[in-house]
């Protein structure tokens, strides 16, 4: 009778995994739905805005928007079915973020580390490759085995803890995902590398110009932990794995020019 009921919560459990596969063709494991995250995302971003100070830039603000609404532009459905929101938090903090349900936040440490349009664009379109690759619904899945939300969840994907908006139990949580997700988390990073360059290439953006945002990176941000320790890859290894994707990327970017597509999103400060 035991057995007959270990099987029956097998197959419950097994009725419930959705296996999907990655924009590059990794398998993924998927429990949760994209309404349930979108919601949820919903929330976290509202309570973003509600609690960090918002930019009131307005050069600023044009200029991530601009960047944002060229890549955005260039995406299937249904993720070019959905009206995306953006903000854009005054926070010294080099980070972004995009969240399912269409949500982008940029903070404005990351433009005094971007010199252009086309390294923002590298920035913008890693974080929205994270949404379309699903990533964050793997985490949600994998989170869900150790009662990790949402909120902690945005806290890895955006790679830093922005405070004021999480509690202390919340950011012991995203540590302890960050210590039993870590190869997994490094494997999203450089899939996301190589699905945002795509995005910004098509939307007529240098892909060549992501090479030099993490050599910016690299340079700001002094003694960096072994990669075997972060959930990104080092900076030597993001670089090498870049340009390894010139070869594909860059005729999609003549393409984008050839077509007329230009944005004109200039940094005038």
């Amino acid at each position: 009778m035991n057995l007959a009921k270990l099987l029956t919560t097998l197959i419950v459990l097994l009725g419930m995994v959705a296996c999907s596969t990655s924009p590059t063709g990794r398998p993924q494991l998927i429990t949760k739905s994209d309404a349930e995250l979108e919601a949820q995302a919903a929330a976290t971003f509202n309570a973003y805005r509600s609690t960090l100070p918002l930019s009131t830039d307005r050069d600023k603000i044009d200029f991530v928007a601009c960047v944002a609404q060229a890549i955005v532009t260039e995406l299937n459905p249904p993720y070019s079915d959905i009206e995306w929101e953006l903000a854009i938090f005054e926070d010294k903090q080099v980070n972004a973020f995009a969240m399912p349900g269409g949500k982008i936040g940029v903070y404005t440490g990351i433009l005094e580390i971007t010199e252009n349009e086309h390294q923002l664009a590298a920035v913008i379109g890693h974080e929205i490759a994270h949404v379309t690759a699903r990533h964050v619904n793997e985490r949600a899945s994998r989170g869900t085995l150790t009662s990790i939300g949402i909120e902690a969840l945005a806290v890895i994907m955006g790679g830093g803890y922005t405070g004021g908006a999480y509690t202390a139990s919340q950011v012991l949580s995203a540590g302890a995902a960050l210590g039993m997700e870590l190869p997994m988390g490094r494997g999203q990073e450089s899939e996301a590398d190589v699905v945002g360059l795509e995005y910004m290439a098509k939307a007529g953006f240098d892909p060549r110009a992501a090479v030099d945002l993490w050599q910016n990176m690299s340079q700001a941000g002094g003694k960096k932990p072994p990669e075997h320790l972060s959930t990104h890859p080092a900076s030597e290894t993001r670089i090498e794995n870049l340009i390894s994707q010139w070869q594909k990327t860059l005729p999609i970017y003549n393409e984008a020019l050839a077509d007329g597509k230009n944005p004109q999103c200039k940094k005038t400060w």
